[in-house]
């Protein structure tokens, strides 16, 4: 791939922290666990998202543009990683999201507020329509004379995909025995860069319910433009009803990361990619003296945005877990 302009917005190599408590409890070999912790992105609760606008926005910013435009749910980290990015560079940031405006903001829309966006609410619509309101969004702005940018949903693209691309590298040089990395797909950039510099065979992907199981691995296709050495390994028994509710394995895997290594995942993303690697444990997919890293794509800000996770909170000391 042809490296494209990039702005510089996080702090780079990541840690990778050993987690032998976490890993003993799933009947693992202590050494055998380790976590990525792409959450330490520098910016507003940190991410993933920020090794993808390393170079969406280098992108805009190489092409003059002054606002940077993108879409997302209520709750979208991407979202919220975007207007961290902006106020960063010195640009505005226009966030087009889906449904009506809450009575109240909480958890990401809080902090898109303290950074600056202006967010739009777009109603009930689907994908198509608010693709097609932040490219109108874009025109307007053009009109009235300001050079705006539009970041695809979920800040994924085949610029986008050198992001984790770089993170394999690291993954790489820091654990040359590297058997499986786990990470949540969504809009599909995170695994797109992670298969291109890894392998396939080397990452498994746990479906989030935010594209359907065929778009995601043909945009992983589109974004590498790369003929894979092996099946794409994506988990999609991780989605329960759908992308906002949180099952019980999403439950148990909050409540077993953070118990044994002090780490907090959130209910959407990186709960479900957890849930994914703990099932594939116990389907002996997995096995013990394989090194297998966890990738924490961030998402916290988002756990207090989640009335569901933040009602079964109340209640965990007295569970079952």
């Amino acid at each position: 791939m042809t490296v494209p302009h990039r702005a510089h917005l996080g702090t780079w190599p990541t840690p990778l922290e050993p987690a032998p408590r976490l890993a003993a409890a799933l009947g693992l070999h202590a050494n055998d666990l380790w976590i990525k912790r792409d959450d330490l992105t520098a910016l507003a609760g940190g991410g993933n998202k920020i090794r993808k606008l390393e170079y969406t926005c280098g992108a805009a910013l190489a092409e003059g543009a002054e606002t940077l435009v993108t879409v997302g749910v209520a709750q979208s980290n991407h979202a919220r990683l975007t207007a961290a990015a902006a106020a960063r560079l010195g640009m505005d940031v226009v966030l087009i999201l889906a449904g009506n405006e809450p009575d109240s903001y909480t958890g990401n829309l809080a902090l898109n507020s303290l950074l600056g966006a202006r967010m739009v609410w777009a109603g009930d619509v689907d994908d198509h329509a608010l693709n097609a309101l932040a490219e109108e969004e874009v025109r307007r702005l053009g009109r009235l004379g300001t050079k705006a940018a539009l970041i695809p949903f979920g800040g994924s693209s085949g610029i986008a995909v050198h992001g984790y691309d770089d993170c394999g590298e690291e993954l790489k040089t820091a654990l040359p025995d590297l058997r499986r990395v786990f990470t949540a797909v969504g809009s599909a950039g995170t695994m797109a860069g992670l298969v291109h510099s890894l392998g396939a065979e080397r990452v498994c992907g746990v479906d989030c319910g935010a594209v359907q199981d065929a778009e995601t691995r043909t945009l992983i296709a589109a974004f590498t433009g790369h003929a894979f050495d092996a099946p794409l390994d994506i988990r999609r028994d991780q989605v329960g009803p759908g992308y906002e509710h949180v099952t019980d394995a999403v439950r148990e895997a909050l409540v077993l990361c953070a118990t044994h290594t002090g780490i907090v995942l959130d209910p959407v993303y990186t709960g479900r990619a957890f849930a994914g690697l703990v099932a594939a444990v116990r389907e002996g997919k997995v096995r013990p003296g394989e090194r297998t890293v966890f990738l924490h794509s961030g998402g916290l800000p988002g756990l207090f945005g989640n009335e569901e996770t933040m009602s079964f909170a109340r209640h965990v000391a007295t569970s079952a877990y």
